[in-house]
């Protein structure tokens, strides 16, 4: 019982790290008054660019780092469609997204169904030989503790940094920032580029670690849910993780129960992350007066300057 109490912990931390790269990504654009609905694709695109890049290169190192550069390249095309042609910003995220589905589709043509070694855990000595804790904490790979880190950064640059001020500026009131000198699309433009690194580093890592392989479909809806969580977190970074980590548990929750040996139907079990999703959203909308105290007051609507 210990060791599948054990299996589970570690899991949930694993199964909530591409959440929290792409989460911690969409916080930052959507705290800078942006609404990115393409996540799911830049997720698909940095999971097909890693797996093959890595595969090919034999590095994992050039894997994320492509895989980062290949999602902020898609979501340069939906910032210069939002900043500069103004478009729709829920239209154009929706666009975007099937393009991104496009690309990995075609971008993982020739690995479809390969598989790779996947990213070695860090050997931490004595810390993952700790009773309970060692199995828990101290037995993953470097990118879970990036992701980790990346939660206390965009915490702290949001909260209490200069950085973090402009971008909530930007997002609460881009007249008023662009009034007393702040550029607005040059802002915007920078948090997108960043949201898109950070959606292709948590598709890398569905790949390259937690399922090392690629297939078509493999992010599987994870993009929906982090735009989800950034909505449960109320736009704190904090609150966000959480979320991500209750989705890591309940999404390992299949094989934990069948496990133990219960007979639920596994379709029901497979769904739940995504019910209890849509439950969660479904009680938050019904506090309206909440949700405006905490989004960011220009959050989806086009900007331009003045003359």
């Amino acid at each position: 019982m210990l060791d599948s109490i054990v299996f589970l912990l570690a899991g949930t931390l694993a199964a909530a790290t591409p959440l929290l790269f792409a989460a911690m990504g969409e916080a930052v654009v959507e705290k800078a008054g942006v609404l990115n609905l393409s996540i799911e694709g830049m997720m698909a695109v940095g999971a097909a660019t890693g797996f093959a890049v890595a595969t090919i290169s034999g590095s994992y190192v050039s894997g994320f780092a492509m895989a980062a550069i290949g999602s902020a390249i898609l979501s340069s095309i939906f910032a210069v469609l939002v900043l500069f042609f103004l478009a729709n910003q829920v239209a154009a995220g929706l666009a975007v997204g099937i393009l991104g589905l496009g690309f990995s589709v075609l971008i993982g043509k020739n690995h479809e169904g390969q598989t790779i070694k996947s990213l070695p855990d860090l050997e931490l000595g004595w810390l993952s030989e700790l009773p309970f804790v060692g199995g828990v904490l101290f037995s993953h790979d470097l990118m879970l503790y990036v992701a980790i880190g990346m939660i206390i950064l965009v915490w702290w640059v949001l909260s209490h940094s200069r950085l973090g001020l402009i971008i909530r500026a930007v997002g609460e009131s881009p007249d008023a920032a662009s009034a007393i000198g702040y550029p607005v699309v040059l802002i915007r433009f920078l948090a997108i580029l960043f949201g898109g690194a950070m959606a292709g580093l948590g598709g890398a890592y569905l790949t390259l670690s937690y399922t090392p392989l690629w297939a078509e479909g493999l992010v599987a809806g994870r993009g929906w849910i982090v735009v989800a969580l950034v909505v449960f977190g109320m736009w704190r970074p904090l609150r966000i993780a959480l979320g991500a980590y209750l989705f890591g548990a309940v999404s390992l929750l299949e094989l934990f129960i069948q496990g133990q040996g219960f007979s639920i139907p596994s379709q029901l079990l497979s769904a739940m992350p995504y019910i209890i999703t849509i439950v969660i959203l479904v009680i938050m909308s019904r506090n309206p007066r909440l949700i405006r105290l905490n989004h960011p007051a220009s959050l989806g609507q086009s900007w331009h300057r003045n003359a």
